[in-house]
C-alpha cells in the first residue's frame, strides 16, 4: 500500500486546524503539526492513541509572528503539502499595525522558510477569509456581487485613519496577508503553487479534546451566549455585515480537497455554506432544544436578528469554488444543532 504524503499543518490546536488535522489523520495522511507548546502537543497526541508512530509528529512554534518562526519546522524531509491555518489574532492593540504586521509576517515567514528549506513542497494552502474579499462599504448594496476574484479595497491607511474600528483593522490584516502570499508565489524561483481558503463566519462543533469556554471562537460564542441566556437579557443581537456562514467540518474538508484536486492550484476558494441571520440561529435552537433551554431563550415575541432581504444586501457567487471542490455544504440546522450538542457533550 502506497503511503500518503506528509502534510505540515500550522496552529493545530485552533478551531479550523483541529478539525482539519482530525480529517487528515482519518484519511491516513502523515502529519507534522505545529503548536505553541508541548502541553498542546500532548493533548492532541493523547486524543489519537491508535495512530501509527510515523503518522503524527509535532513542531513547537511559540510565536508564529516571528520571521523565523517556522525555519526549523519546515526542514522535515519529504513534506509535500503545507496548510498554514495559524493566525496571530489579538484584538487588544494600540495601533492597527500591531494587528496587521503579525498577520503579514506570519504568512510571508512560512513561505520564505519553505522556499529556502523545503524543496519537496508542491502546494501551500493558506487560510484566508471573506474579510479579504468583502467591501465593507457595500455590505447593504444590492448591486454588490462578490466572487473569488473580488478583493477588499481597504488599506492600512484606512485602518490607521480609524484606529477605533476593530473590524477595519481585522479585514485589512487578512487582506494584506493574503496579497503578500500571492505576491510571493509570483516569483519564478518559487516552485510550489498556492491555494487560499476564504471562509465567512464559521460555526460548528468544537473538537472534544480542546473543548472549554475559553477556547470557543467568536462565531460559536454567539451560540454560547444564546444558551446562557444573554440574548434573553439583552435582546437578539443584530446580525453583522457578514450574512454568510459555513460549517467548520466543511472548511476542513475544503483544505484537504485543496491539496487533492489538481485544479485547485493557483485558486482562491470561497467556501460559502449559506446565508443566515441571528434569528435563524435562535429558531434552530428553539425547534430542537426549546424544552431544555426554555428559561434561557428569548420569547417567541422577541424582535431582532433578521437578515436583510436579498435585494438589500451584498451577495456572494461561489459557483467557481463549488465546481472545483464538489462539496455538499451542510445546512444551518445541522450545523447549529451539532454545535449545541457538542457543547452539551463536553459540559461547556
Amino acid at each position: 500500500m502506497t503511503s500518503k504524503p506528509i502534510v505540515l499543518i500550522t496552529g493545530a490546536s485552533g478551531f479550523i486546524a483541529a478539525h482539519t488535522l482530525d480529517q487528515l489523520l482519518e484519511k491516513g495522511y502523515r502529519v507534522i503539526a505545529t503548536v505553541r507548546s508541548e502541553a498542546k502537543a500532548d493533548i492532541i497526541r493523547d486524543a489519537h492513541p491508535s495512530l501509527r508512530k510515523d503518522q503524527l509528529d509535532f513542531a513547537i512554534v511559540p510565536d508564529i509572528a516571528r520571521p523565523d518562526a517556522f525555519d526549523e519546522a519546515v526542514k522535515t524531509p519529504g513534506i509535500e503539502f503545507v496548510m498554514h491555518i495559524a493566525s496571530p489574532v489579538s484584538m487588544n492593540y494600540k495601533h492597527p499595525s500591531e494587528l496587521v504586521d503579525p498577520a503579514v509576517i506570519g504568512t510571508t515567514g512560512i513561505l520564505k522558510a519553505l522556499a529556502r528549506s523545503a524543496p519537496s513542497v508542491k502546494r501551500v494552502v493558506i487560510t484566508s477569509s471573506t474579510a479579504a474579499i468583502m467591501d465593507m462599504e457595500r455590505e447593504l448594496d444590492a448591486k454588490c456581487l462578490l466572487n473569488e476574484s473580488s478583493w477588499n479595497p481597504n488599506t492600512l491607511e484606512d485602518a490607521i485613519a480609524h484606529p477605533e474600528n476593530v473590524k477595519t483593522a481585522y479585514f485589512v490584516s487578512k487582506t494584506l496577508a493574503e496579497k503578500a502570499a500571492w505576491d510571493f508565489v509570483r516569483d519564478p524561483a518559487v516552485k510550489f503553487d498556492l491555494v487560499t481558503i476564504n471562509p465567512p463566519i464559521v460555526f460548528g462543533p468544537v473538537v472534544p479534546y480542546f473543548a472549554n469556554a475559553e477556547s470557543v471562537n467568536f462565531s460559536n460564542g454567539l451560540i454560547l451566549d444564546l444558551l446562557r441566556g444573554k440574548w434573553k437579557e439583552t435582546g437578539i443581537p443584530a446580525t453583522g455585515g457578514v450574512f454568510t456562514w459555513v460549517d467548520v467540518r466543511d472548511v476542513a474538508a475544503a483544505h484537504i480537497l485543496a491539496i487533492e484536486v489538481p485544479e485547485a492550484g493557483g485558486k482562491r476558494l470561497l467556501t460559502i455554506g449559506g446565508t443566515f441571520g441571528n434569528r435563524d440561529i435562535l429558531e434552530v435552537a428553539r425547534k430542537n432544544f426549546g424544552e431544555k433551554y426554555a428559561d434561557k431563550l428569548p420569547g417567541a415575541d422577541a424582535k431582532g436578528g433578521e437578515i436583510p432581504p436579498e435585494d438589500a444586501r451584498c451577495s456572494f457567487d461561489s459557483s467557481a469554488t463549488d465546481k472545483i471542490l464538489g462539496i455538499k455544504w451542510r445546512n444551518l440546522e445541522e450545523t447549529i444543532g451539532d454545535t449545541i450538542r457538542g457543547f452539551q457533550s463536553v459540559g461547556v
